[in-house]
């Protein structure tokens, strides 16, 4: 893995450990971005999430939120009960699109004694919900130590904590770069660009953090405009084949590829309902963070649904059709 840079975007990340937070003082040390600590298990919420996110977004910094996965869960159910804490918190603090950062699973502990088999089931089955209900592919953050228990998940953006070293460890399940690198905890390793690990604006030792690449790269990488809705010119449009069959459009925007909702519920057999007085979309009783409404049509992202009921898409891009396929279909 590649090692430190200059001129890469610094940043840290934050909880309620860290007390009273000046992050207009943060902000003028050079630091550009935070990951606050949002929710840990099924129901613990950080007493200073929702005051760290406004403080820190007034400040300018960019922001990201972070969920502790805790050892108690043991299963995938309960990980995505972790993970629907996780998206509640969020939607306390306004939403997915009030954070510049992708959400964050913080997994790094193992003290129930899990197979590999079963931490990455746990892993895969927070990640796929938080992104079901978001609309944006999580982060995962763990040490080179855990990072051995993953397996299939390169595809997720990494954040590796690592203090003692000048690069990332050399194999990391898949992986072959981190976005993010938790160098320094204040104490040891590494130390910011101006030789010290003190952020001015908070008083005491703060987990220090860079992205592979600078500030406008790291803006550019994942804070994208939002999509106007109505406007089916902003999008790429290309034909949506569920279990053989076509079942209307698709609408390509940037990476992401959405669908109609009412064609993608009833290809996996699941309840819909669509809120026009608040513009609101929910599927099998969950509402959905990302909606685009075009022409009349409300239309979600395909991948992130389709991975967590178990269905499987390809994408033809020579024709631009997304094809989907149910369990039990060939």
């Amino acid at each position: 893995m590649q090692a430190r840079k200059k001129g890469n975007a610094q940043g840290i990340d934050v909880s309620h450990h860290q007390g009273d937070i000046n992050f207009k003082k943060v902000a003028a040390d050079g630091i550009s971005f935070v990951f606050i600590k949002a929710t840990q298990g099924k129901s613990f919420r950080s007493k200073t999430f929702l005051k760290f996110v406004k403080d820190a977004k007034a400040a300018g910094l960019m922001i990201g939120a972070y969920h502790y996965v805790d050892d108690s869960a043991i299963t995938p159910e309960m990980a995505r009960q972790e993970a629907v804490n996780f998206v509640s918190a969020i939607k306390d603090a306004g939403g997915v699109s009030t954070f510049d950062l992708p959400p964050v699973m913080d997994y790094e502990s193992n003290k129930s004694n899990l197979s590999k088999t079963a931490i990455t089931a746990v892993a895969k089955a927070f990640l796929q919900e938080v992104e079901r209900l978001t609309g944006v592919r999580p982060i995962v953050y763990t040490y080179p130590s855990f990072i051995g228990n993953f397996s299939g998940l390169s595809g997720y953006p990494l954040w590796i904590a690592r203090y003692h070293a000048t690069k990332g460890p050399s194999d990391a399940s898949g992986w072959s770069r981190w976005d993010f690198w938790q160098y320094s905890d204040g104490q040891y390793g590494g130390t910011l660009p101006s030789g010290t690990r003190e952020v001015s604006g908070i008083t005491g030792p703060v987990d220090l953090n860079e992205y592979n690449g600078t500030v406008d790269e790291l803006r550019a990488r994942f804070t994208k405009p939002p999509v106007s809705p109505d406007k089916a010119g902003t999008f790429t449009s290309g034909t949506f084949i569920a279990n053989g069959k076509e079942a209307g459009r698709t609408l390509l925007y940037g990476s992401k590829t959405y669908v109609p909702l009412r064609s993608l519920a009833n290809a996996l057999d699941l309840s819909y309902r669509w809120d026009n007085a608040h513009k609101e979309a929910y599927l099998n009783g969950a509402k959905l963070q990302t909606v685009q409404l075009v022409e009349g049509t409300a239309y979600v992202q395909l991948r992130p649904i389709a991975d967590a009921y178990g269905a499987v898409v390809s994408w033809d891009s020579k024709n631009k059709i997304a094809s989907l396929k149910t369990k039990g279909e060939k």
